[in-house]
């Protein structure tokens, strides 16, 4: 998640915050990839949660990493709740329950996300095994209640922690007991944006399903193959999910802005306080409505910035498009994610393909898909066809894309072969939830335990 922003420019109207998605828009040349992976830290002994505060703590975890890598620390009323790169490339953050995110730089390759992740965690060992802790790389937490699971000291998830049981049923989950591998990617103009949009969100369930890695809550098995593809079904509906509009072929920037400004607020910062502005929109703030309530009672660039943040449709627009369907998983996943939306949507072969075969995909199909997805996984069906069979030819989009942009490493290789792991959950016609199912039934004989050996980092 991003570090929350105090850009105190005024907002004259609403060509401003078009404008703010607008200034997105690069050339070619300019486009990157920001990868972001959470996961879940856990003591080796025992297998419980890391809380914040004791000399093997979370707060102990950021201060080592601190130390080893000399960027400036994000604090919060007293607390370091995360770290940020002094020029702004890469920031290490704080998930509610205590899941430690990893928002990598923008880099042009495949190849660059993977040593980054890579030396991330390399790093991340050497602080946390003399404190006992390894991390989790799973997309929903195995084990532990919401009641067991600590929460970070960060003002922003004490207001959504006290807002989400009033506009879901799994908006706790959401925040304490789930966890993402997602991309950032860029576009050239608003057509663009509308087209990577668009083959995104009609993309996001099979995503869920190649990636689905929670099949655990509580200890034992839950039902699902995606928990967190389920959670995401009823945590905030005003603010996540599928935008209908956004499938209009003249879906632009304004259309976002006008869904936007319709959603409740979250915060809004004001001399490093935050305050609680969940009974507002974004439109009555500029209306006016907390001119007695804020110390200067209007928005600013910062707050809109902050607002678009807290949005958390299955593709997100802010300066860019964050792709937020998949499961956390494995390490070869972080490598993956990225190389399968950049195979599709960075090169204009690839991405002509992929749209002409979502064009007939409505609205309902894709929600269809993303209501199945969750406990039938690669067996969901789509027009008489199995995700599995769509997978297939995606990822030969996927693999031709990534071929055609032809980035090859000092040994010669090109980026398709981060695809791997998803060729195999297609070949195998089984999601990693499914194997682990397997193996706790048979190889685990019915104990969650194993999980934190074979799927830690």
């Amino acid at each position: 998640m991003a570090r929350d922003t105090t850009d105190t420019q005024p907002i004259e109207g609403l060509d401003d915050l078009v404008g703010y998605l607008a200034s997105g828009n690069k050339p070619r040349d300019a486009w990157r990839i920001g990868t972001e992976h959470e996961k879940f830290p856990f003591y080796v002994d025992g297998h419980q949660p890391v809380p914040y505060h004791g000399d093997r703590g979370i707060r102990a975890l950021l201060e080592g990493m601190q130390r080893t890598l000399g960027w400036d620390p994000i604090v919060d009323e007293g607390n370091i709740i995360g770290l940020v790169e002094p020029t702004g490339q890469g920031a290490i953050s704080l998930e509610p329950g205590g899941q430690f995110e990893l928002s990598g730089a923008a880099v042009e390759t495949i190849h660059q996300t993977c040593r980054e992740s890579n030396a991330h965690l390399a790093q991340l060992r050497q602080i946390a095994e003399p404190l006992g802790i390894r991390f989790l790389g799973l997309g929903g937490s195995p084990k532990w209640t919401l009641a067991d699971t600590p929460v970070m000291p960060k003002s922003r998830y004490e207001i959504m922690t006290n807002y989400m049981p009033k506009v879901g049923s799994k908006g706790l989950d959401m925040m304490y007991r789930s966890c993402t591998i997602q991309v950032n990617l860029d576009f050239s103009s608003e057509a663009d944006m509308r087209r990577k949009m668009q083959v995104g969100l009609k993309l996001q369930p099979l995503s869920t399903a190649l990636f689905a890695n929670s099949p655990f809550t509580d200890g034992k098995p839950n039902g699902f193959e995606s928990w967190r593809g389920d959670i995401w079904r009823d945590t905030d509906n005003q603010r996540a999910g599928v935008l209908p509009f956004c499938f209009a072929p003249d879906f632009g920037f304004a259309d976002y802005v006008e869904w936007a400004l319709d959603v409740p607020m979250y915060f809004a910062i004001r001399d490093g306080r935050y305050h609680d502005l969940t009974h507002v929109t974004f439109r009555q703030f500029m209306d006016g409505a907390l001119r007695k309530e804020l110390p200067d009672g209007m928005p600013t660039m910062g707050d809109w910035a902050n607002h678009l943040s807290t949005l958390f449709p299955d593709v997100r627009l802010k300066r860019f498009l964050e792709m937020r369907g998949a499961d956390g998983g494995p390490w070869r996943r972080i490598c993956a994610l990225p190389a399968f939306w950049v195979g599709l949507l960075y090169d204009d072969e690839a991405l002509d393909a992929a749209e002409a075969l979502t064009r007939h995909w409505t609205y309902e199909d894709v929600i269809a898909m993303r209501d199945d997805v969750p406990t039938q996984g690669l067996s969901t069906l789509l027009h008489n066809r199995s995700l599995r069979d769509v997978g297939r030819e995606v990822l030969a989009i996927s693999h031709r894309g990534l071929a055609n942009r032809a980035c090859l490493n000092r040994e010669g290789f090109d980026e398709t072969s981060f695809l791997s792991p998803l060729d195999e959950v297609v070949a195998r016609g089984t999601t990693s939830a499914h194997e682990m199912v397997k193996a706790y039934n048979m190889r685990w004989g019915g104990s969650i335990e194993p999980v934190f050996q074979e799927y830690a980092y």
